[in-house]
């Protein structure tokens, strides 16, 4: 299992979210709720989403991020 360090800089882990290659291709990323809260917090990680035009949903303990500016439809 991937065990985050017990400190990284809020910069770094946003920077390492948005640079993964599915979010550089304008697809998807999933991380656990806790994790942004515990690393970056919940209103800065809105305010990133927002600079960016970006969408999330959270379920389960987890966060789907949609990277990019298309809207997003709730299916069931």
């Amino acid at each position: 299992m991937d065990r985050l360090p017990t400190r990284i800089r809020p910069e770094d882990w946003l920077r390492g979210i948005f640079s993964a290659r599915a979010a550089a291709e304008g697809g998807i990323v999933r991380r656990k709720t806790h994790d942004i809260e515990r690393i970056v917090g919940h209103d800065r990680f809105l305010a990133e989403l927002d600079r960016r035009g970006f969408r999330a949903v959270q379920n389960g303990g987890q966060t789907v991020i949609f990277c990019n500016c298309e809207p997003v439809r709730i299916l069931r």
